[in-house]
């Protein structure tokens, strides 16, 4: 029963990615309900959402550019290096630690995305990132990225806009270098114990068919509704977490 129901919430999840964002915050405590631990969730939310991502930057690799003089293999390379740090300190973290930080990176990421949907200003684009500080950026933004994943989506655009790209170019961008960090992440999750792939297997599927779903709707659902529904999904999440934190 409870993997059906983690079926249809993880179509929910693909068909929100694709056309808001947001959707971990579904899968992460539907997998958790299934009976493992919140490392462990995380872990298996990484693997299972995956292959959409793979679809997704893949969709809009020709847009995709470098930014602050660094081309585009450099951010790859970067990202994936830290893609690959955040998972092995994600594994490294003790997960009864990593459960009680777990409100703390739903609240940040909830956080993010509701500045980044309606709070930033549009001149705030204008602020400038040198190469270094371009390469600094996106190297956190990876490690978070393996670690967590959470609000990853905002925060590259952010630092893509400041770095010299214009939205369009940053979201596709920011597309291909979020499936490359979690490319490196999966990896080293694959071969964890804590990867549950009867689950992941559930929320793969789910995810795709939702993602394709999503896909269609694009142009027929107001963007602006789907970005107040992660963020109340966020923000009620968050507080069941910190009722039920350890």
């Amino acid at each position: 029963m409870l993997l059906i129901l983690l079926f249809f919430v993880a179509m929910w999840a693909g068909a929100q990615n694709a056309l808001a964002g947001g959707g971990s915050f579904l899968t992460l405590p539907t997998l958790m309900l299934t009976g493992m631990d919140a490392r462990a969730a995380n872990v298996t939310s990484c693997v299972a959402l995956f292959p959409a991502q793979i679809a997704t930057g893949w969709t809009g690799r020709d847009l995709s550019r470098g930014a602050a003089g660094l081309s585009l293999r450099t951010l790859f390379i970067i990202s994936i290096v830290g893609g690959a740090v955040g998972a092995v300190i994600l594994l490294l973290t003790p997960p009864a630690f990593f459960a009680r930080l777990v409100p703390w990176l739903v609240l940040f990421a909830t956080a993010v995305f509701a500045y980044g949907s309606f709070l930033r200003k549009p001149g705030e684009a204008n602020a400038h990132l040198s190469p270094r500080g371009a390469m600094a950026s996106q190297f956190l933004i990876s490690v978070y990225g393996g670690y967590f994943g959470g609000g990853i989506g905002f925060l590259m655009v952010a630092a893509l806009t400041m770095a010299g790209q214009n939205v369009r170019i940053a979201a596709a961008t920011k597309n291909v270098l979020a499936a490359v960090m979690n490319a490196s992440a999966v990896a080293i999750f694959l071969f964890s114990p804590d990867l549950h792939l009867a689950q992941a297997l559930v929320t793969s599927l789910g995810a795709t068919i939702g993602g394709v779903v999503g896909a269609r709707l694009l142009h027929h659902i107001p963007d602006k509704w789907l970005r107040i529904v992660v963020i109340i999904i966020g923000a009620l999440l968050t507080l069941g977490l910190f009722l039920r934190a350890p």
